[in-house]
């Protein structure tokens, strides 16, 4: 391996470290813990070194965000696998608001805290392409315009989150409100509605 190979290996092994920290601390005490000096001791690097790989906290943010979005999809598309229909669109529903639930400060760092990661642009990043990918193939099905469709239900189920993350609807009606977030994507498309 070439010295050139060994250091950029290196930087990318310091900059999964300081993601991976920011991750925890967040998890564990909230982003306001989450600092650059806090994520140098924890890591054990200056903050210089810090800086060398991220601009600053925000742009550490989106390093997780980014995360957030390859689990995201990953658990959305394994929700989808095998069904289909309505089904699916349960599914992914319900794989939304139980990654959402759980992993509050992640999904905070994607969708709540301010990052320079941009939606719907030509250069929007893979990884938030990917995500809503996987929520347009359960849409799909449903509807002539994909993109408004997928937008109005990844909508409404952004909107029960963090409803439910701040205690300001019912747990226990969780089902029956992904029941009529799903009756309304199945019933409102322009194809007939796929059965499932």
């Amino acid at each position: 391996m070439g010295t050139a190979e060994r250091k950029g290996r290196e930087r990318a092994e310091r900059e999964h470290r300081i993601v991976a920290a920011a991750r925890v601390i967040a998890e564990r005490e909230g982003w306001d813990a989450v600092t650059i000096r806090r994520l140098a001791e924890e890591i054990e690097y200056s903050q210089p070194v810090l800086y060398s790989h991220f601009e600053n906290r925000d742009a550490i943010v989106a390093a997780v965000a980014v995360e957030g979005f390859k689990e995201l999809t990953v658990g959305l598309r394994q929700a989808a696998s095998g069904s289909s229909g309505r089904n699916a669109l349960k599914n992914v529903a319900t794989a939304y608001l139980a990654f959402g639930l759980s992993r509050p400060a992640l999904y905070d760092a994607m969708f709540v805290l301010p990052t320079n990661l941009r939606f719907a642009e030509a250069g929007t990043r893979p990884e938030l392409q990917a995500g809503f990918e996987a929520l347009a193939a359960v849409v799909s099905p449903f509807c002539v315009d994909v993109a408004v469709v997928t937008e109005t239900f990844w909508a409404a189920l952004h909107g029960l989150a963090e409803l439910e993350r701040s205690g300001r609807i019912r747990p226990s009606a969780r089902d029956e409100r992904i029941a009529r977030v799903v009756r309304a994507i199945a019933v409102s498309g322009s194809k007939s509605p796929a059965r499932g």
